[in-house]
């Protein structure tokens, strides 16, 4: 029994220095990206991803790219995110749709601000398109990953067998570097902007539902 005890104990402080790691990792890199890439304008690894995503793109790639971009778009997951509200709800979990509703804003909200913060323009866009928002950081990389990987967490709670929750976090953290990607191949957004967007989300992410696994554990009737 103590062994036993002594095992998951071990595989717990695992995962925390995992998330902690990861976390400490993800902030650095956005800092480096921040300070060298947006203040520095040191624009040399954005132009060679830009040039090897010119060199394989095609007519057919942009269509595809722009329906799979929508998915990562404000009106797309502002829709997704009041269904998931309505359906916590629905279940009785309403201190989980409070954090939905608050993590879904709070993430908006610092995506808009460090966008008016570092006011880094847009790349030049080949089909002429108007995007009315700054480019760093990517506000659909962002967004998607922080909602996919809300789905995720839900879904590793479920009763549900190791195999199905594995291939369900597969499909989610596939589909939301395929939006993240979109943007390259849209070329409304550089590289650094898409990775720092990335590094956001899972720093976002992280800090967040710890908070909600906090409240959960002091009010767990509540859950």
């Amino acid at each position: 029994m103590e062994k036993a005890s002594t095992s998951i104990f071990k595989q717990v402080n695992l995962k925390v220095l995992a998330a902690v790691l990861l976390f400490i990792g993800c902030i650095l890199i956005f800092i480096r990206i921040a300070d060298e890439n947006v203040l520095e304008k040191n624009y040399d690894f954005d132009t060679k991803v830009a040039a090897y995503v010119e060199d394989h793109n095609s007519a057919g790639l942009v269509k595809a790219a722009e329906v799979i971009s929508f998915f990562g778009s404000p009106p797309f997951l502002l829709s997704a995110y009041i269904l998931l509200i309505l359906f916590m709800l629905w279940k009785g979990k309403k201190k989980y749709a409070l954090g939905i509703a608050i993590l879904g804003l709070s993430s908006r909200a610092v995506i808009l601000i460090l966008k008016e913060a570092f006011k880094r323009e847009r790349p030049l866009i080949p089909s002429g398109e108007f995007v009315n928002e700054f480019s760093f950081p990517s506000g659909h990389t962002v967004s998607s990953f922080i909602f996919c990987g809300i789905l995720l967490y839900f879904s590793w709670k479920l009763a549900w067998k190791l195999h199905w929750k594995m291939i369900i976090a597969i499909v989610l953290v596939l589909f939301s570097v395929a939006i993240a990607i979109s943007r390259l191949v849209l070329n409304v957004h550089y590289a650094t902007d898409v990775i720092a967007g990335l590094c956001l989300a899972i720093v976002w992410l992280l800090l967040s539902l710890f908070i909600m696994e906090k409240i959960r554990k002091k009010v767990p009737a509540a859950l």
